[in-house]
C-alpha cells in the first residue's frame, strides 16, 4: 500500500483528524504538487529500528574504555 498524498491546504484543515487516523504509510504532504513531508504513525518508524544492526557488528576490547593508559599518581 501506497503512502497516500495531500495538499498542504487539506491536510492544514483536516490534521487533527488525520492525527488519529494515519496509517503505517503515512500521508505525504505537498505544496504546489512537491511533496515537503510525510506524517507517519511514531511506532511505525521506531519498530523498523529494533535490531536491525544484529549481527552487524562486532564489538571489540572494552567497550568502556578510551585505550589511552595514564597514571592517576603522576
Amino acid at each position: 500500500m501506497a503512502a497516500e498524498i495531500m495538499g498542504a491546504a487539506h491536510f492544514k484543515e483536516k490534521c487533527l483528524a488525520l492525527l488519529d487516523t494515519v496509517g503505517v504509510d503515512g500521508i505525504v504532504i505537498t505544496k504546489h504538487g512537491i511533496p515537503v513531508a510525510k506524517l507517519v504513525p511514531i511506532a511505525s518508524e521506531s519498530t523498523e529500528l529494533l535490531g536491525a544492526l544484529e549481527g552487524k557488528l562486532k564489538i571489540k576490547g572494552d567497550i568502556l574504555s578510551t585505550g589511552a593508559v595514564w597514571d592517576a599518581q603522576s
